[in-house]
């Protein structure tokens, strides 16, 4: 009989009509992954699993089952596998995501009446009890699961019921009844008729490999010109991509390459009044000869972006684009659709402001416009064009200064024409807002790494980042500094400075990215004391730059992009650990991979002094036992250690390298006593 909730009733759903089987039995909760009731995916790569638990039980005794279901969004049928119970009603199970797109996955529990049976079974044999009415249930329920079986095992499983039906002479009851083999068979046709099936279906959104392991390099074309003074070309930077590659990034990021409007156009500095040289922001989008699917003239023509695109890629990069959906004064839109832009009283529109800053020459669009459909597929298309360019990955600007709803709806969109497409949030801003984005869809998003730099402050942000449920939905891109923000840390603390942020970014983060050449020459004047801004930003001018510096990091960074390529447990996040050192200026973790990969590295956060002291290593996280020696070779030095036990010293010195890039080898005993380390 079912019974039907009354809706007006209190907890009886908030207005849902609901219907309860009352033979159901089985209760499935506090199921993981799963982000805000289901609301949203988790994420995960192409060959990552997915490990899912839940707690499952039912009222009274019985014993239970219950599995695991997945399958692609685009299969009809459901794979199944059976969880395993980790005590206290929690039970764990996984699957493997091999294709990019979307998956689904949910739990089915059931009282499993055979299981049951033969537990009870056992307990009344080891008490000397009649088994002759127990033998005869477990043969009817062997009998109803032959009906669920292909003919070979249902073969088998009558044979069985009939043996505990009319049991051999002499042959033991118990022994028939509790065969390992056929209780197996038995389990693997359940009666399924009253299994509860979770409330939900949940999501995995399944990335290429790139969503979690990159290395980013942003460079200005306008800037690539070999001589000083000219405005670099798209011809220009494809002679930069040896230089690029060669330090082992994979991605190549481009700020907008769009047409800059001159209504207002900035000058050097940010100064309100621009000369007949100055060249402009890239961000202020739009001129006459067009908006965010043309190409700024001075930089080539659409077919010398495809070359470069296609250079790149031949050089092991992938180019990746800059998104700022916002105008210039100067952008068709602004006289095509006034619509999209938000008034003042005295009719002129809205300039961009962050106060105290004003962007006099950006326009920014109006989400609450009533035109609001209109506006949204034209932004869409702004990213189908350059797609359809072979651009597969895009940093959005600003992405919290847009409609939350917008994003959801234009990047579920265009994954599901283009699953391989990937977006970096450019989101400095609140934590739940960072979140949100990710959540929405966000493939990426720039963090607060470039703010933290005390050993607190790294070990709080980052045990956050990956060991809360965070992890699920939000993969982190550590940037030590962008042409928007030099940090006070690198203002400071010259090249040592530089080489700390970089090892930490490379280390802490799968993904990390640099501006350069800014960085590895170690461009570090703000433009005024107390601001994050560079002195003569090449936000508005063209840089120069001789690249072949002695000083350059450039050697530094082709070492650590190395040891990344070559070492997975460099190319994860999830399995970051912290380890205790007694000097709070050295900064101690390690990552691990499945492949058997183990890296430690120890870091100097003081760019000024020598520091030293003991790290005191979790060796359980390791795999390491205490009297387990170890060999740590540095992979930024080449030097080797032997280390044994959780305490080990350490001193480093900034201004040569202040970093041990460790990885482990364990010390094995051969069977003639020969050790030598793997």
């Amino acid at each position: 009989m079912a019974w039907t909730v009354d809706p007006c009733r209190p907890g009886s759903g908030g207005g849902r009509v609901d219907q309860i089987e009352g033979q159901k039995r089985v209760v499935i909760e506090a199921v993981e992954p799963e982000i805000d009731g289901g609301r949203f995916p988790v994420k995960r790569v192409c060959g990552e699993r997915v490990v899912v638990e839940a707690d499952v039980f039912a009222d009274g005794h019985d014993q239970l089952d219950c599995r695991l279901l997945y399958q692609r969004e685009a299969d009809a049928e459901w794979q199944a596998v059976p969880m395993t119970a980790l005590g206290n009603d929690r039970w764990r199970a996984e699957f493997l995501v091999s294709e990019v797109g979307r998956y689904r996955y949910t739990i089915e529990g059931w009282v499993s009446r055979f299981r049951t049976w033969r537990t009870d079974l056992r307990k009344r044999l080891e008490a000397g009890q009649d088994l002759r009415a127990d033998l005869l249930i477990g043969a009817d329920l062997i009998e109803d699961g032959a009906g669920r079986a292909p003919a070979a095992e249902a073969k088998r499983l009558r044979a069985w019921a009939k043996q505990l039906r009319e049991p051999a002479e002499g042959a033991s009851q118990g022994a028939v009844a509790l065969d390992d083999a056929l209780s197996e068979l038995a389990l693997r046709h359940p009666d399924r008729t009253l299994s509860t099936r979770y409330e939900r279906e949940l999501v995995v959104v399944v990335d290429r490999e790139r969503a979690r392991f990159s290395t980013w390099y942003e460079v200005f074309p306008r800037s690539c010109a070999p001589e000083p003074g000219r405005h670099g070309t798209f011809r220009d930077c494809e002679a930069w991509l040896p230089y690029i590659a060669g330090m082992g990034f994979d991605v190549l990021y481009l700020p907008p390459v769009h047409p800059i409007g001159t209504a207002f156009r900035k000058g050097k500095n940010n100064t309100e009044t621009a000369g007949p040289d100055d060249v402009g922001s890239p961000w202020a989008i739009g001129a006459a000869e067009g908006g965010h699917t043309a190409i700024h003239p001075p930089l080539g023509t659409l077919e010398d972006f495809r070359r470069l695109v296609a250079r790149a890629r031949e050089a092991g990069l992938e180019v990746a684009l800059d998104i700022a959906f916002q105008c210039s004064p100067d952008h068709p839109w602004v006289r095509e659709h006034p619509e999209w832009f938000r008034r003042r009283p005295d009719g002129t529109i809205q300039y961009a402001e962050n106060p105290p800053k004003k962007y006099q020459d950006i326009y920014p669009l109006d989400f609450e416009t009533s035109e609001w459909r209109a506006l949204w597929e034209a932004l869409r298309g702004v990213f189908l064009l350059w797609i359809e360019r072979e651009v597969r990955i895009f940093r959005v600007d600003n992405p919290h200064t847009k409609a939350f709803a917008f994003w959801e709806w234009v990047i579920q969109d265009l994954k599901s024409r283009y699953p391989d497409v990937l977006f970096l949030a450019e989101a400095f801003t609140r934590p739940k807002v960072m979140y949100r984005l990710a959540k929405l869809g966000f493939s990426q998003s720039y963090t607060y790494f470039t703010w933290r730099n005390t050993k607190a402050e790294l070990t709080d942000y980052f045990t956050e980042l990956t060991t809360t449920k965070v992890k699920q939905f939000f993969r982190p891109n550590l940037w030590p500094n962008t042409p928007d923000i030099l940090p006070e840390f690198l203002q400071v603390g010259g090249r040592p400075a530089f080489a700390i942020r970089l090892v930490l970014a490379g280390t802490l983060g799968a993904s990390y990215g640099i501006y350069g050449p800014a960085f590895e020459l170690g461009e570090n004047v703000p433009r005024a004391p107390g601001s994050e801004e560079y002195l003569n930003s090449e936000k508005y001018e063209l840089k120069h730059r001789e690249l072949d510096d002695p000083a350059s990091l450039r050697p530094l960074i082709t070492t650590l992009n190395r040891a990344r390529r070559e070492h997975p447990a460099l190319q994860r996040d999830h399995t970051l650990r912290f380890h205790s050192t007694d000097n709070p200026l050295l900064l101690c973790y390690s990552k691990t991979a499945d492949e058997g990969d183990t890296v430690i590295v120890v870091v100097n956060l003081d760019p000024f002094h020598r520091q030293a002291g003991a790290v005191e290593l979790d060796l359980e996280s390791l795999g390491l036992s205490p009297d387990q020696a170890f060999e740590a070779d540095d992979l930024l030095t080449g030097s080797r250690f032997l280390w044994q036990g959780p305490r080990n010293f350490v001193e480093l010195e900034p201004s040569t390298l202040p970093a041990h890039l460790l990885r482990v080898r364990r010390r094995v005993r051969t069977e003639r006593d020969f050790d030598y380390f793997a």
